[in-house]
């Protein structure tokens, strides 16, 4: 059997991290993507490869397809995302903290994308990391409407990539689950392994059929 070949955008900590991680005890070829040389180092560490990279400043992103010059990725993982700040509901963020949310959980996204069409290998699985926060359907509160918002554009550009890629590649969005990170807090529901796990599981079960779906860590198929 070939070896798997996986790209991480976005592995320098929390689910990236243990995607990294899990990958290669699988393994699996993996390339992280990092933003500084502490994050890359710990990448080398689990003999992955590491990559500078930055997905909220274009000259940054606009290296990216050099850098993979040559890769044939089976998975690729779009992780790369902040929360942004906790207002009380229907407080207007600052110009500021939209603009970090938004350029880097959508329009770095929208840049990273297109530099990887070239790396990809027949039939490869391309999953972006979003959250059952960004649905409309299944909202219960309007609680942290920025991060929702920017997740919700998330899916949106999931599904444009799904129909652009059809018959080249697999594209979904994943919520994995509300998870003891950094970003998620110490009272989440769930470790990390235990989302990763079931990630990879559910991206290496996708089909052409599943492409343009929105999927939790568990499997269930969520409504937008």
């Amino acid at each position: 059997m070939a070896t798997l070949s996986v790209l991480i955008i976005g592995a320098s900590r929390g689910i990236g991290l243990e995607m990294a991680r899990h990958y290669r005890a699988m393994g699996a070829k993996v390339v992280g993507t990092v933003r500084s040389a502490p994050a890359a180092q710990v990448l080398r560490e689990l003999g992955a490869k590491p990559l500078t990279l930055d997905v909220s400043q274009a000259a940054s992103v606009s290296g990216l397809a050099w850098q993979i010059d040559g890769e044939a990725f089976d998975h690729v993982w779009i992780n790369a995302g902040v929360f942004g700040p906790r207002l009380p509901t229907l407080t207007p963020p600052t110009q500021h903290d939209f603009d970090q949310v938004m350029h880097v959980n959508v329009l770095g996204p929208m840049r990273v994308l297109p530099q990887l069409q070239e790396a990809l290998a027949p039939g490869a699985r391309v999953g972006l990391v979003s959250s059952r926060m960004g649905s409309m359907a299944l909202r219960t509160n309007p609680q942290h409407s920025l991060y929702r918002a920017s997740k919700a554009a998330l899916n949106s550009l999931m599904a444009d990539t799904a129909l652009a890629w059809q018959g080249r590649a697999v594209v979904a969005s994943f919520h994995p689950g509300w998870v003891r990170t950094d970003m998620g807090g110490p009272e989440a529901d769930i470790e990390v392994h235990e989302s990763v796990q079931g990630l990879v599981a559910q991206l290496s079960s996708l089909t052409l059929q599943d492409s343009g779906s929105f999927i939790d860590h568990q499997g269930e198929r969520l409504a937008f």
